[in-house]
């Protein structure tokens, strides 16, 4: 998986199917999975549990961890996949810091009334559904200069990884990686 990115962060408002597709794409390329969510101080899990917003300010240490995260990765030669709202250009210019070549960014990008209806059936998460409208207000869709893989989250899940691995395999001159991702 030599040209392959150290790691590979799928970004996207909450209720976008971040950590379903973040999960199924570690799995299919065989790189480690991390959700952003566990990498939260217990403040901020705090806040939005009681539909409070984070500010900047309550995102910098949990960016900073995940970026930490994402350099030792790189440094010790392992792969990650990380399910991560990174909603604002800002914040992802503190996940990728420096490693553009070595980070890639997926934009799942949905529709409000498919993510909310999402929302409204989710059981057991944090982040409460009235958080939704806070979120696409704060959302700064990545440019094209972040040289993102955009996909709809309208496909189905298996899908949506599939045409994600072959944006990740066209750029990759590596057989065993087109042969891993079943795409030959």
């Amino acid at each position: 998986m030599k040209d392959l990115p150290s790691a590979i962060i799928v970004m996207g408002v909450s209720g976008a199917g971040k950590t379903t597709i973040a999960s199924l794409l570690a799995d299919r390329l065989g790189f480690a999975f991390e959700d952003a969510d566990g990498f939260h101080p217990p403040a901020n899990v705090e806040k939005m549990k009681a539909g409070i917003p984070l500010t900047d300010e309550d995102r910098v240490p949990w960016l900073t961890a995940i970026a930490t995260h994402i350099a030792k990765c790189r440094a010790h030669g392992g792969h990650t996949i990380i399910a991560c709202s990174a909603l604002r250009r800002a914040y992802r210019d503190i996940l990728v810091a420096g490693r553009a070549d070595a980070t890639r960014i997926v934009y799942l990008k949905g529709e409000k009334p498919l993510i909310a209806e999402r929302l409204a059936t989710r059981r057991g998460h944090f982040m409460p559904s009235t958080l939704l409208d806070s979120q696409l207000a704060t959302l700064e869709e990545p440019t094209a200069e972040e040289h993102a893989i955009v996909v709809s989250v309208a496909e189905p899940p298996e899908r949506i990884v599939d045409q994600i691995v072959r944006s990740l395999v066209a750029d990759d001159a590596d057989p065993s990686v087109r042969a891993k991702a079943d795409l030959d």
